[in-house]
């Protein structure tokens, strides 16, 4: 499914080129409530990691100072464990006033249940749509409504270590075929051509979902994606059993570390870091990870060539804006918007790229002195791009998800065929097509 984001990246430069002139910005607040209610707001993301905690005490820190009848209550946890712990706390109506979100139908569904609240008004009649890229917020609109605000812009990218490269005069690849040659040279020469972690397949969904958005029809991949197809073609298209195939050849031919439905993600990033493998599909946001101890000029990145033949866009990107909803049903609205408009405004945005080295999605929050080169590179890629599609794992019926990625992960194993999957997947979007009817 294409989210046309063309104007993101070139929104968020554009801005920044007057805050690289003006320095870092004030930070400022904004009141919310009354001053002597006393008011707790719960919190919920999925960053635990020490850095992104320590960045997101800062902003608690700095929103309570201002606002000292408000006490915000933050909880994190990890992509995998969020995913389940917010469905149980939806189905369980304990839900936590602001939570965080991936765009696309991971978000929807919470729209379409009551269980996140219309910012419509809230954003669109105030200055709040003035310090958000706009287009970031496109992926959060449902039937032309508001439902979520974007934190950051991310995006998928293959780096390579370049010296490694250099070392087997490799050059970087822009077709498929010749992605697939450059993997057989560094295999030749007893170099490990990919490092992959497959123990959580939303891994392996973000290699999958870049190949079918390049190889299906993009009316056809959204009528499956959404399930608005005829139920007959939900996920029959031949593209899909191609992007498998493509998948389960990089497996194969042995491009991928042996083991990897073993190993984490990242694990296999440390592995690229160290030296053990020559590329490593990561995200944008990943970048300032590698660049933590080695600096920023040891690895190169290209985007995952799409092959000839497919029907759908090879120039889109594979990546989604990602952020933040408030709960439908929450005690506390007033406050609740304007915390999250202080989380997301280009003051906190800049502190944000910053500490962690991430895009935000806030107007002029990434600029030369707060930076990498690699990261303003990889959002000018991404303004370059056609177009986004967004994770395939957020992007359709949760049902399907539980069905379509562990058929991937025994792609790797040799215990199904794309033909298999694709099958099961089939079955199950009738199954789910038929239940929300």
């Amino acid at each position: 499914m294409k989210s046309k984001l063309l104007v993101l990246v070139s929104l968020v430069l554009l801005a920044s080129l007057v805050l690289t002139a003006c320095g870092a910005p004030a930070a400022g607040t904004e009141s919310g409530g009354s001053k002597d209610e006393k008011v707790t707001i719960r919190f919920f993301h999925k960053w635990p990691e020490p850095e992104q905690l320590d960045y997101y005490n800062y902003v608690i820190a700095e929103y309570e100072k201002a606002h000292p009848n408000v006490k915000i209550e933050m909880e994190a946890a990890s992509d995998e464990a969020y995913k389940d712990k917010i469905r149980v706390l939806m189905a369980s109506g304990d839900v936590p006033d602001i939570y965080f979100s991936w765009a696309g139908e991971f978000s929807w569904k919470f729209a379409r249940a009551g269980q996140a609240l219309d910012l419509t008004d809230a954003m669109m009649n105030s200055d709040w749509k003035d310090k958000i890229v706009m287009a970031a917020v496109e992926p959060f609109k449902l039937n032309g409504k508001i439902y979520g605000v974007p934190m950051r812009i991310n995006a998928k990218f293959m780096a390579y270590n370049k010296e490694i490269f250099a070392k087997y005069n490799l050059s970087v690849p822009t077709t498929w075929d010749e992605f697939l040659a450059v993997c057989e040279t560094l295999k030749a020469n007893g170099e490990v051509p990919i490092a992959f972690g497959n123990e959580f397949p939303w891994a392996s969904a973000h290699y999958v979902g870049d190949f079918n958005a390049k190889l299906v029809d993009p009316e056809t991949l959204k009528g499956d994606y959404l399930l608005t197809a005829d139920a007959n073609t939900l996920f029959t298209d031949p593209g899909y059993v191609e992007a498998l195939r493509r998948f389960k050849m990089l497996g194969d031919l042995g491009y991928f570390n042996s083991g990897a439905n073993g190993i984490s993600h990242s694990n296999a990033r440390s592995s690229f870091i160290a030296g053990k493998a020559a590329m490593f599909y990561l995200e944008l946001e990943e970048f300032a990870t590698l660049a933590q101890d080695r600096g920023d000029d040891w690895f190169g990145y290209f985007q995952l060539p799409g092959g000839t033949g497919g029907k759908g866009d090879p120039k889109l990107i594979t990546g989604a804006p990602d952020g933040f909803m408030v709960y439908g049903k929450t005690k506390h609205p007033a406050e609740a918007i304007d915390f999250l408009k202080f989380v997301t405004s280009p003051e906190m945005g800049y502190e944000y790229v910053k500490r962690l080295g991430i895009p935000s999605a806030a107007v002029g929050a990434v600029t030369e002195d707060n930076s990498l080169p690699s990261v303003r590179g990889g959002l000018a890629q991404i303004n370059a791009a056609s177009g986004m599609a967004l994770w395939m794992d957020t992007d359709m019926n949760i049902k399907i998800v539980e069905v379509y990625l562990p058929g991937m992960q025994a792609l790797l194993t040799g215990s199904k065929t794309p033909e298999e999957v694709m099958k099961e997947v089939h079955d199950i979007a009738v199954t789910v097509q038929s239940e929300l009817k």
